[in-house]
């Protein structure tokens, strides 16, 4: 296993879903990647914890509902960068359209799912900061794995 580090990896979006929820299906898709971006967040699946303690044995935990994940990247704020823009046409999306995304790691590996945008707030901090946008992804789909090639 070699280890990477997240320097050059991108996150790209686009506005139509793919004929297929498969690693074909998404790379045939026009995805435009969002500019700016210092990260993008955690990707892959947790479960809740379903606990059981019986009076009289140990405790079991199970595995309940699965929860797909959400990212929450930030990026310097560029009204002109068409990856922004089109985050920011997803978040203010008041749909329920879903939104194919893709993440490419340093290695070339990539992450495809579908998701929503939640909002996109702008973070204008101190004088000596850059202006942020803050988007939140939901992912509402299985994450599809393609290794580096």
């Amino acid at each position: 296993m070699t280890a990477q580090t997240a320097a050059g990896s991108t996150i790209a979006v686009g506005a139509t879903p793919p004929a297929t929820f498969d690693a074909a299906g998404y790379a045939a898709l026009t995805l435009t990647e969002v500019g700016g971006v210092d990260k993008i967040g955690t990707i892959n699946p947790t479960f809740a914890k379903v606990e059981f303690q019986p009076l009289k044995g140990a405790k079991d935990k199970l595995k309940g509902s699965y929860d797909s994940g959400s990212l929450s990247p930030s990026m310097a704020l560029d009204m002109l960068d068409a990856g922004q823009i089109l985050m920011q046409t997803a978040a203010a999306d008041k749909t329920q359209k879903l939104y194919p995304f893709k993440v490419t790691l340093q290695d070339g590996a990539k992450r495809f799912f579908m998701g929503r945008v939640f909002g996109m707030p702008e973070t204008v901090d101190g004088a000596d900061t850059v202006v942020m946008a803050n988007p939140t992804v939901e992912i509402c789909s299985d994450v599809v794995k393609v290794a580096a090639s």
